[in-house]
C-alpha cells in the first residue's frame, strides 16, 4: 500500500476562473471544521448541533473572505474542504452556474 497522496486529474479545470473574478457563492456554502488545520478562533462558531463551523457574516459571506481582493484571508490554515474545493474544477463551475 503506498502512502503517497493520488494527484487529482486537472485536465477538466477552467482556466479562465479565477477567485479573484469569480464572486462565487462557493464563499457562501456552510463549512464545517471537520479536521484542524488552524483556521483562528475568531472565525469559527458553533452551530445549533454543537459542530464548529466557518463564521459568516450577515450577508452570508465567509469572514475570512477579504471583501476587497475576493481571496481567503486565511489560505494557509483554510480549512479541508476548502482546500478540496479547486478553482475552476466541475464543482467550482456548478456553483458558479448557480
Amino acid at each position: 500500500m503506498s502512502d503517497l497522496i493520488p494527484i487529482e486529474d486537472i485536465s477538466e479545470i477552467n482556466p479562465d476562473v479565477t477567485c479573484s473574478t469569480c464572486r462565487a457563492n462557493c464563499c457562501k456554502l456552510e463549512v464545517m471544521l471537520i479536521t484542524e488545520t488552524g483556521v483562528p478562533e475568531r472565525y469559527i462558531k458553533t452551530d445549533k448541533w454543537g459542530s464548529e463551523v466557518m463564521l459568516r457574516l450577515d450577508d452570508g459571506w465567509c469572514a475570512a473572505l477579504d471583501r476587497d481582493t475576493h481571496m481567503c484571508s486565511i489560505y494557509e490554515v483554510r480549512p479541508l474542504i476548502c482546500r478540496e474545493f479547486e478553482m475552476g474544477s466541475f464543482e467550482c463551475q456548478e456553483e458558479r452556474n448557480d
